[in-house]
Order: structure tokens, then C-alpha cells, then sequence
């Protein structure tokens, strides 16, 4: 965790960092909390696919074992020359903290930006189990 870091910064250390020998797709994420923290991840790959971990869930868990809820931002660097936004699983779980925290996703030719909310506008929230009755 580090504070008032370049958020791009810690999403390509973390890249580095990756531990992607299935797929050869790396992955770095920082996560900037509303206190300005930020968690860096990177993913982690596993010879039984479904359990490969996504940078983006990574930081997110990181993030909230240190006590955080609420995020502002989301960085999330590929090696490819195009950007990519999170996978459905990553919008979903983020997602669960609040849907205006702004992505960004960088690459080496392309960078992009979303608003979270319009990655997954229909995201399931507790709301619809009855939580907080």
C-alpha cells in the first residue's frame, strides 16, 4: 500500500509482477482508495483455470482486508499495445464498492477511461438479496 502514488505507475510495477505462465497475458492493477491509498496487484495464473485470480479482484481484496470500501479510481496496465477493461467478473466485484469509480486501462499504444457503472450497468448488488433490512 502507498499513498499519493501515480496510479499507472504501481499498475506497470505490478505487471511485472505477474505470474501469467497458461496464458502469457500479464496483468498490473492499482486501486486508489477515497483516502487515497493505493493497493497494487498483479494476476496470478493457475494450471486449473478457474482459479486464476485477476489483478483488479486482487487489489479490490487487498484493499478491503486493509478496512477500505469505498475506491475513486482503478488503473489496469497490459503489456499489448491495446487497453482493455476489466473482465465481467473484475466490474462485478469492484462493482460491490460503488459504480462511479472511474477505469483506466493502459497499454502501450492505448489508453482508455470508463466510468465503472457503464462497464456493468446492470451489476447484481445486495440490495436485491434483502441486505441491509
Amino acid at each position: 500500500m502507498t499513498q499519493n502514488a501515480d496510479l499507472a505507475t504501481v499498475a506497470r510495477e505490478m505487471l511485472r509482477q505477474a505470474y501469467a505462465p497458461y496464458s502469457g497475458y500479464r496483468v498490473g492493477a492499482a486501486l486508489e482508495t477515497e483516502s487515497g491509498e493505493v493497493f497494487g496487484a498483479c494476476n496470478v495464473e493457475n494450471a486449473s483455470y478457474g482459479l486464476t485470480i485477476c489483478a483488479e479482484r486482487a487489489a479490490a481484496a487487498k484493499a478491503v482486508s486493509a478496512g477500505h470500501r469505498r475506491f475513486r479510481r482503478l488503473v489496469v496496465a497490459t503489456e499489448g499495445d491495446r487497453a482493455a477493461p476489466p473482465c465481467g467478473a473484475c466490474c462485478q466485484f469492484v462493482a460491490e464498492f460503488g459504480g462511479d469509480i472511474v477505469v483506466h486501462s493502459v497499454a502501450k499504444k492505448e489508453k482508455l477511461s470508463w466510468l465503472l457503472k457503464d462497464l456493468i450497468p446492470h451489476a447484481f448488488q445486495g440490495g436485491l438479496l434483502g441486505a441491509g433490512k
